[in-house]
C-alpha cells in the first residue's frame, strides 16, 4: 500500500502553497494538506493533525509547518514513517522576534493584515518578486484572517527547541531550502543535517522562503526521490 503523505503549510498559509506539489504527488496516493488555523500552541496543533492523520504517514512542512513536524514527531515518532522539513527552523524562537510578535498582532487585529504582509511578510518570502506568487500569499492571508494570524504567532513565539528531537529519529529524511531563504537560512538547515546526517540534503538555487512555488518542478521531485 502507498505511503500516505500529509502536508503541514506554512503561517498564514494553506494547500495553495503545495499545490503543485499536490497536482503531481497525490495519483494514487492518499494526501491531506492539514489545517494549521485551530489552535495557539504547536502541542495543541500537533495534537490535531494526529488526530486526523492515518496511523502511519510521510510527514512534510514548510516553515511553520516544519516546525510543527518536529513536533508531530516528538509527541508521536512511531507514526512517522518519512520526514520532510523544508525552509524551516528546529531553535526556538529568539528573544528579538519574541519581542515583535505582540506589535504584529496588534496591526492585525487593527485591520493592517494586508498591509503588514507586503511591507513585512512578503517582501521577504521570495528570491525574486513574482506577481502571480505574491498575489496567493496575499489570498491565503487573507482567507485565513486575523484571528489565526494571531494564534499562528502565539504558537511561532512559544515553541520549543526541537534540536534532541531529530537528534533521535533515523528514518527517511529530506531537508531541504531555498539557496536565498532570508527567514529560515541555509545554516539552519545544514544543522538539521548535522543531528539527522543520514537525510538528504537539498538547497535549491534561486529559490527562497517558498521553494514549493517558486521552483515547483525541483521540490516535486526531490520529494519524488523522498517518498519513494
Amino acid at each position: 500500500m502507498t505511503l500516505p503523505l500529509v502536508l503541514l503549510p506554512g503561517m498564514m498559509c494553506d494547500a495553495r502553497l503545495f499545490a503543485p506539489q499536490i497536482a503531481a504527488l497525490s495519483a494514487g496516493r492518499s494526501l491531506i494538506c492539514a489545517d494549521l488555523s485551530r489552535a495557539d500552541s504547536m502541542a495543541d496543533l500537533a495534537a490535531m493533525v494526529l488526530a486526523d492523520a492515518p496511523r502511519r504517514f510521510a510527514l512534510a512542512g514548510l516553515s511553520m509547518g516544519g516546525i510543527l513536524a518536529m513536533e508531530l514527531l516528538r509527541q508521536a515518532p512511531d507514526r512517522v514513517a518519512r520526514l520532510a522539513l523544508l525552509d524551516t527552523n528546529p531553535l526556538a524562537e529568539t528573544p528579538e522576534v519574541q519581542a515583535g510578535r505582540a506589535g504584529q498582532i496588534d496591526r492585525a487585529a487593527r485591520g493592517e493584515l494586508a498591509q503588514m504582509m507586503a511591507d513585512t511578510f512578503i517582501p521577504r518570502y521570495l528570491a525574486t518578486p513574482d506577481p502571480g506568487i505574491e498575489a496567493t500569499c496575499h489570498a491565503m492571508a487573507r482567507d485565513l484572517g486575523p484571528q489565526v494570524f494571531a494564534r499562528q504567532s502565539r504558537a511561532l513565539r512559544d515553541r520549543p527547541d526541537q534540536c534532541a528531537t531529530l537528534r533521535g529519529y533515523d528514518g527517511p529524511a529530506l531537508i531541504l531550502c531555498g539557496a536565498e531563504d532570508r527567514l529560515c537560512p541555509v545554516a539552519r538547515h545544514r544543522l538539521m543535517h548535522d543531528l539527522m546526517p543520514h537525510a538528504a540534503l537539498h538547497v535549491i538555487a534561486g529559490a527562497g522562503h517558498l521553494p514549493t512555488l517558486e521552483t515547483p518542478q525541483t521540490v516535486t521531485e526531490a520529494l519524488r526521490q523522498w517518498l519513494s
